[in-house]
């Protein structure tokens, strides 16, 4: 477990923004973990938090199976309540909590009451917009317990303990709409927790280092590059560790974007060090995935294929790994099954997290796993590894499979490659590459009715996607300038044989994901 001098546990509620809530708590370079609602409270204090916040959730404190806590953990240590966790403090020491009448869902203006704690810097009477998603709320201020802030539409938006240390908030702070949260979440590690801000991505390469090397002692260990950021960081994370007993397996699936096996070798070959070796599978990845339409057995079908490639190639080196390493982010943990372990739906399985076979031989070493992309990337840097890499769009492990919607066969996949091509190159050339946090091209299984030359044409359709982010947790399409776009359509529609119409993905993450599959 990666620790630092202070550790705030996230105790997760359901809320569609606990991720969030991680997310702010680590910008403030404080370390924290989500974890289930249900920890006991020996566990939690074993786990001996700086802090403790208790997310949002869409249960009711009264309903049957709620959320619920030992009531000694509000002695703990200090402790946030955001809007259910609010509630659940609220109907635990002897508030009023009711259902109805004053639902809150968007945008709000709150009125700070007590420019103390959590609001500390504002002005008495100061109102700022805050982002509520409720339908109970806290009709009473607890005994023992002063109000902080209200709003038009409810009348107990926040509150205090008189002496204690716990806090409790109705509005997200985690949320960007909530216009000063980052501030007011920093209030609570600094102000009220006397947090230490010291995890950093120095911090975090010199304890993943100890940890590697206690855990795999002087066996080897083999890493499975994608050509993405994860895995190179991943990767190169690993070989700092332990060196040489390190073997990365490069596995040429056929699904790969334009030239990037060549770039791979040439960075964590050449440039790295890194023993590589290059496994060229394409026949064997394509084959696994004949008529498969299903995405989630497409991922399946290729982490199968990737194991079998990784346990085939390490026999053939010789090496008697017993390490795989992975590089699993957050985000990938937290769509494939509920982070906290409850009802959570699962969006997609990862090939990396879900769809890897059950009996593998291999131990996962995943050090990325509790960090978010842009975490990621500064730990890149952190180790050195060159900007062209680090600042690479993200790139799943599955590859172009899961941008070929429906069934694959190697001409579609080369069709796509060169459309995509087509795309990231004018997006360079636009200077716009690193606006974008994610531009790729999808094939889409429809023909549409087209025109060239004098003759009519009856063929495929190329999607374009790009979306800005911060974390992949949510995502807003990209406003291309129009003239930039055009000429993207123009070369794929001219230069890509089989296409005759582009057109333009302008949904937002939700209700949509980042890619198509």
């Amino acid at each position: 477990m990666t620790q630092g001098a202070s550790r705030v546990l996230i105790l997760d509620c359901g809320s569609q923004f606990t991720q969030l809530i991680a997310r702010r708590v680590r910008e403030a370079r404080v370390f924290s973990e989500i974890h289930p609602a249900d920890r006991s409270l020996e566990w939690i204090r074993d786990w001996k938090p700086t802090a403790i916040i208790l997310s949002g959730g869409p249960s009711s404190v009264s309903d049957a199976g709620a959320p619920t806590f030992d009531p000694a953990i509000l002695d703990l240590a200090p402790v946030l309540g955001v809007c259910y966790g609010m509630q659940w403090i609220a109907h635990t020491v002897g508030g009023r909590v009711t259902g109805g009448g004053r639902r809150e869902y968007g945008r709000a203006e709150m009125v700070v009451v007590d420019a103390t704690g959590l609001f500390a810097g504002f002005d008495a009477s100061e109102r700022t917009q805050v982002w509520m998603s409720h339908g109970d709320h806290v009709e009473a201020v607890p005994p023992g317990y002063l109000l902080t802030a209200s709003s038009e539409g409810n009348p107990v938006v926040g509150f205090r303990h008189a002496t204690k240390p716990i806090h409790a908030i109705q509005f997200h702070a985690e949320v960007a709409h909530t216009v000063r949260g980052a501030e007011i979440i920093q209030n609570f590690l600094f102000g009220v927790a006397d947090c230490t801000p010291d995890w950093t991505p120095g911090h975090f390469v010199e304890q993943q280092i100890a940890a590697i090397r206690e855990r795999v002692g002087d066996a080897q260990v083999i890493c499975g590059l994608s050509g993405g950021v994860d895995s190179s960081v991943a990767a190169a994370l690993v070989h700092r560790a332990i060196g040489d007993q390190l073997t990365c397996i490069f596995v040429d699936t056929g699904l790969l974007r334009l030239h990037e096996r060549e770039q791979v070798e040439r960075t964590m070959g050449q440039h790295l060090g890194i023993r590589l070796i290059t496994v060229r599978a394409e026949e064997r990845f394509l084959s696994a995935l004949r008529g498969v339409n299903d995405p989630e057995q497409k991922r399946r079908a290729i982490g199968h294929a990737f194991i079998d490639v990784f346990e085939d190639a390490s026999a053939e080196a010789g090496k008697n790994a017993k390490f795989l390493v992975q590089g699993t982010l957050y985000p990938d943990v937290i769509e494939s099954v509920s982070a906290t372990g409850g009802k959570s739906a699962t969006i997609k399985t990862h090939h990396n997290v879900g769809g890897l076979k059950p009996d593998m031989k291999f131990k996962l070493i995943e050090p990325l796993r509790e960090l978010f992309k842009d975490e990621v990337r500064n730990v890149g840097r952190e180790l050195g590894l060159p900007e062209e890499m680090v600042g690479r769009h993200p790139f799943p492990g599955p590859g172009l499979a899961i941008r070929v919607l429906g069934a694959i066969d190697p001409e579609t996949v080369e069709t796509l490659r060169r459309a995509d091509a087509i795309y990231l190159e004018e997006i360079r050339a636009a200077g716009l590459y690193n606006d974008i946090w994610q531009a790729f091209a999808v094939f889409l299984p429809v023909r549409s009715v087209g025109v060239m030359g004098d003759g009519r044409t009856y063929e495929h359709v190329i999607a374009l996607r790009a979306v800005t982010s911060t974390d992949g947790m949510t995502a807003d399409w990209y406003a291309f300038p129009t003239e930039v776009l055009a000429r993207i359509s123009n070369r794929i529609i001219n230069e890509v044989k089989g296409i005759n119409r582009v057109v333009y993905d302008v949904s937002s993450k939700p209700p949509a994901t980042i890619e198509w599959e």
